[in-house]
């Protein structure tokens, strides 16, 4: 049959195996097989069939992974099983001493086999899978660890995880020995790479970097917008499986072998052994191994193996008695402090880096260190000379822990004089009751300016490519001497050094004034550059309220709580008028968040900055609600409970994207979205032949 005679169902469902396929060999088996382009290709492909038939999307469609909307919030589902932490050893003993009690809780005849495994330092998540068409399985929802016992759903963002698989083969199922309806636990990860890269990006833009790939992942995975969470290059490791909230095999190695069957990506290094001797064996090679990783671990799990044994011995209150974490020491190094120099962030915040003589720690030399503020400084005792010791610990901004002082490493003489004045600006420093940082208030600072200037910029605020740090010193009028090491090098290589002149921009709402002649002023712009930025620059006033939001850099105020204020209030007048108490309504603003909200929009020139915005053309409302056509001329039946939609949410979703909800089937229903204790209004939907969808597949249609 050739491809032009298969039908459009036929045809979308080759593609997608394709796809699926193409994705396991590049995400899971690390053998790709396709360029980029030819992925890219097939995908355009599926899509534009998807489009002309949007009956046929499915939501465990390749073509689904990355959502079009943010989501409002995230839901809070119960876990089928706690994801209880683990006991921690740190030493062999501490891991014999756990041995002999799990031995002493089981029959004396019986032998413990043990399953080894990296611990990865992640996100822990839990994937539910239920029944496909045809013998499938399809991924229903994804839920952080939480409490253990509540966690958040992130399934919109669970998508857009290429090592998820969205569906499992009645093959796979097969081969692996799986129902269809199973529940997988893993960790999620961003690996080195893919952190250095966002750091990269993150520095470029003037923002602080994230402080390790955990807390990277962390924040990356609770994003409430998609396609963010898309390009952050995240991964996940399966290593459990359960079934209803019970295990579904018999050993934890079974599991694991069953889990890289059916297409999960499960981490290599796991191995089971006999004796707790062969634990230390496996803990050394791991540690041998770690700064070899693409991916941090910061220990080695120890499972009992079978099953059986794991429900004798049950858990604790916090923990299962069965499993331990034997956790790595810190990597750390001792260096000289030669120097410490001040810098100034957006906020005017004074932080204090110590500059080191290079050392290599855990494969990574590192010349720099924060010593966070002064009240560090003088907990440390330090001065400038001294041996230090430092640790890296996973973090991207090392720390130094403390001096070392001893017949090799003698005490440095000269004491560390916290500024009392702004390094660049001279202004008096402040530092607020309750507070440890000292600031800069000096709205005209030109450290705070060019900070503010590369945030607003920054690709996860109003994305303004090629704003970046040496265009915007020069729309400042600011000298090399402004810049950062890595752009004095940039533009000292183009050969043009950038000369003091008059500003071009003052303040935000001036970027939203340039034009092509001012910008050709400058050193090494052409027309293309020049063109290229003015574009960037229009389209940014698009970005919406959130974005707008998180780029004003109003304290406390990040992008989660930026896009949950957007929601709520819906425009800036709103906003801007809201008391301390309708702030604090919002859902997870706090007292202190609404206090800088109120104190930011009571300053005059914050609020003339917001009013000459919106008067340039900067959308400062969240995304109304306008009537498309992707469901014109469908009409929809409700019936049952929704796992996270109320009737009413899910009428209005329909109604906003031009379908049209009734309250009875017939035979000019369109679809009938079923859910929980669906009644009668389902069995009619089957009799007439009228399609049924889940909530998932009626949200896979109004992308």
């Amino acid at each position: 049959m050739t491809q032009q005679t298969l039908t459009p169902d036929q045809q979308i469902e080759a593609l997608r195996e394709e796809l699926r396929h193409h994705e396991h060999l590049y995400y899971v088996l690390d053998a790709p097989e396709w360029t980029d382009q030819e992925f890219d290709d097939a995908m355009k492909r599926l899509k534009a069939l998807e489009a002309e038939h949007p009956e046929l999307i499915t939501p465990d469609s390749p073509s689904q992974r990355v959502g079009g909307k943010p989501r409002e919030g995230f839901a809070k589902v119960a876990h089928s099983r706690p994801m209880l932490s683990l006991e921690n050893a740190y030493n062999a003993e501490e891991l014999r001493a756990w041995a002999e009690r799990v031995a002493g809780g089981l029959a004396a005849s019986e032998t413990v086999r043990y399953t080894c495994e990296f611990k990865l330092d992640g996100l822990s998540l839990a994937l539910q899978y239920r029944p496909g068409r045809a013998g499938t399985a399809s991924l229903l929802n994804g839920v952080t660890r939480g409490d253990g016992a509540i966690g958040e759903e992130v399934t919109t963002n669970v998508r857009t995880i290429r090592s998820v698989p969205l569906h499992i083969s009645a093959r796979k199922l097969a081969e692996a020995g799986l129902p269809q309806d199973f529940e997988v636990r893993g960790e999620v990860v961003m690996p080195q790479k893919a952190f250095d890269r966002m750091n990269d990006e993150r520095v470029a833009q003037g923002l602080a970097p994230a402080a390790n790939p955990r807390n990277a992942a962390a924040g990356t995975l609770r994003t409430l917008e998609p396609n963010i969470v898309a390009g952050r290059g995240l991964e996940f490791f399966a290593y459990f499986l359960l079934r209803e909230g019970e295990t579904l095999l018999e050993e934890q190695s079974a599991s694991l072998e069953a889990l890289r069957r059916a297409g999960f990506l499960v981490n290599q290094h796991a191995a089971t052994v006999d004796s707790m001797d062969e634990v230390l064996l496996f803990i050394d090679r791991a540690e041998q191994l770690r700064d070899k990783l693409p991916y941090e671990i910061d220990g080695v799990v120890i499972k009992v193996d079978a099953m059986v044994q794991q429900r004798r011995l049950g858990f604790t209150g916090k923990a299962p008695r069965w499993a331990i974490a034997y956790k790595f020491a810190a990597r750390a190094g001792i260096t000289r402090l030669n120097d410490v120099l001040f810098g100034v962030g957006r906020t005017g915040k004074v932080t204090p880096v110590a500059m080191l003589a290079p050392v290599s720690i855990g494969g990574t030399t590192v010349a720099r260190a924060t010593l966070h503020n002064a009240d560090e400084i003088a907990r440390l005792g330090v001065k400038i000379g001294d041996f230090v010791s430092v640790e890296r610990g996973g973090d991207v901004i090392p720390k130094i822990t403390h001096v070392v002082a001893d017949a090799s490493h003698p005490r440095g003489g000269t004491e560390i004089v916290f500024p009392t004045h702004c390094p660049i600006c001279e202004s008096a420093l402040v530092k607020e009751e309750g507070e440890v940082d000292w600031r800069c208030l000096n709205d005209n600072c030109p450290a705070r300016i060019s900070g503010a200037m590369l945030h607003w910029g920054s690709r996860g605020v109003m994305n303004i490519e090629g704003l970046g740090e040496a265009m915007v010193a020069q729309l400042l009028g600011q000298s090399l001497e402004a810049l950062s090491e890595d752009a004095v090098e940039m533009v000292e290589e183009s050969g043009a050094p950038l000369l003091e002149h008059e500003p071009l921009v003052r303040s935000l709402a001036d970027l939203y004034t340039l034009n092509s002649e001012q910008l050709l002023s400058l050193e090494r712009v052409g027309q293309k550059t020049a063109d290229a930025l003015l574009e960037q620059i229009a389209r940014s006033k698009n970005a919406g309220l959130a974005r707008v939001l998180l780029g004003l850099g109003v304290r406390f105020v990040g992008e989660r709580t930026a896009q949950l204020l957007a929601q709520h209030f819906g425009e800036i007048e709103a906003l801007m008028g809201a008391s301390a108490e309708e702030l604090e309504a919002v859902n997870e603003v706090g007292p202190k968040v609404a206090q800088a909200i109120v104190e930011f929009f009571a300053v005059d020139r914050n609020r003339e900055l917001v009013m000459r915005l919106r008067a340039l053309g900067v959308v400062m409302t969240a995304e109304k609600r306008v009537i498309g056509t992707a469901l014109a001329g469908k009409t929809f039946v409700l019936t049952g409970t929704l796992p996270t939609l109320t009737r009413d949410e899910a009428k209005e979703k329909i109604e906003a994207a031009g379908g049209k909800v009734s309250g009875s089937v017939s035979k000019k229903t369109s679809y009938v979205v079923a859910g929980e204790d669906a009644g009668s209004k389902l069995e009619k939907a089957r009799d007439l032949g009228v399609a049924v969808l889940d909530e998932a597949a009626l949200l896979a249609l109004l992308v």
